[in-house]
């Protein structure tokens, strides 16, 4: 049997007469939005990375008969200018990074691409600005993206980045490199003092990352200044 997926509405009525649309899905699985605290403590406390990423500003929940199951964000890359050098006059109010996603096991089939797929619906109704989603696969989250070729989404190459461990956390080669001079490091943007403060104990690990993005305008796919690849095997090494 079909099952059927519809937009969810705000229960209260907007200025303009129309209700708020805050998810999307099914009466058994959806997306909705929650508020940024409860998004931000369930990533700190179950992503592998163990920390939240200040530029993200659409906090989605992933629930399951009702139940929350799992946070995905979306906002600004870590460089949110970099957009142009992406896909040639993108603005910042024109691109989303997925910036983190966490399941729980053993919620039905295909989780992660539901998730996605339905988040990437509720962001074309509700954003509509948004031209084009970006997201990293990396060799933690295992079969090199695969959930995002499910989704549809285009390949454009890897790369390699440096991360550093520390304790339970994870942190990208940026918050070491920043200058103690910086605004950055002042604000402890990334936990830069912590890191650098404590980089002695800091394991160093170069992991390859995987580029995908999702056209919500092919138009914009003319654009892109990365040259599209095939789709990366993910069993091979």
């Amino acid at each position: 049997m079909k099952v059927k997926k519809k937009y969810i509405y705000n229960n209260q009525s907007s200025l303009w007469g129309e209700p708020e649309c805050i998810g999307f899905g099914s009466d058994n699985f959806y997306v909705k939005e929650i508020d940024r605290k409860l998004a931000n403590k369930i990533i700190i406390k179950n992503h592998y990375s163990n920390k939240v990423y200040n530029g993200t500003y659409i906090n989605l929940g992933v629930f399951v008969n009702d139940e929350l199951k799992g946070v995905l964000q979306y906002g600004y890359a870590m460089n949110p200018a970099s957009c142009g050098s992406v896909v040639e006059g993108t603005e910042k109010n024109q691109y989303l990074e997925l910036n983190r996603m966490w399941l729980e096991d053993d919620i039905g089939e295909y989780p992660e691409s539901k998730s996605i797929g339905y988040s990437i619906k509720f962001i074309k109704r509700k954003y509509k600005t948004i031209k084009w989603i970006q997201s990293f696969a990396d060799e933690r989250c295992g079969g090199f993206g695969i959930v995002y070729q499910a989704c549809s989404f285009d390949y454009y190459g890897e790369h390699t980045s440096t991360f550093w461990e520390l304790g339970n956390t994870t942190y990208h080669n940026t918050s070491m490199t920043v200058s103690k001079e910086s605004q950055r490091y002042k604000n402890n943007v990334g936990g830069c003092q912590f890191l650098q403060t404590n980089k002695d104990k800091a394991i160093k690990h170069d992991l390859r990352q995987f580029r995908y993005i999702k056209f919500l305008d092919q138009r914009e796919k003319k654009k892109c200044l990365l040259k599209e690849e095939q789709y990366p095997k993910h069993y091979k090494l």
